[in-house]
């Protein structure tokens, strides 16, 4: 290759990442967004175990399962809406922001991502179902609660 066909590369190559370059520049307001929630975020913030809640306090909550429907359909937290989790951003105007909103998966990863773009928007009401749906079925599910009362 000669010096002059690797300069024209480079050059090519060089415009293709333009776009990328402002693209990154354009995210600062996401990037000044994320520094701030981490810097404010404690390590714990926002998740519930099954055993912190009491069966008769999951009427008072908005149980957000974000799992896809075929999961959603075969079993569920009751009294839980299901919204895939690649949707909930773009639905965000059925969550309420006047009472918790508990949010949950199989294992918690989705569930979590789901919340923090939910923290981001300003929802303050969001909270992850440690474990999720699997950590919730394992610890006695609507009896989580009453079962670990009792072994303590």
């Amino acid at each position: 290759m000669t010096l002059r066909s690797l300069t024209a590369a480079l050059a090519l190559a060089s415009l293709g990442a333009l776009p990328l370059a402002a693209h990154a520049q354009a995210d600062k307001v996401v990037t000044e967004a994320v520094e701030s929630y981490f810097d404010f975020v404690d390590a714990n913030g926002g998740t519930i175990a099954a055993e912190q809640i009491p069966a008769e306090d999951y009427p008072k909550l908005f149980v957000l399962d974000v799992r896809d429907a075929a999961q959603f359909a075969k079993e569920h937290v009751p009294g839980a809406v299901n919204i895939e989790w690649r949707l909930v951003f773009a639905q965000r105007s059925r969550l309420p922001r006047d009472k918790t909103v508990l949010v949950y998966c199989n294992t918690s990863s989705f569930a979590a991502q789901v919340a923090m773009a939910l923290r981001l928007d300003g929802f303050e009401n969001v909270r992850v179902l440690y474990g999720g749906f699997n950590q919730w079925k394992a610890s006695g599910g609507m009896a989580a609660n009453a079962r670990a009362a009792k072994k303590g």
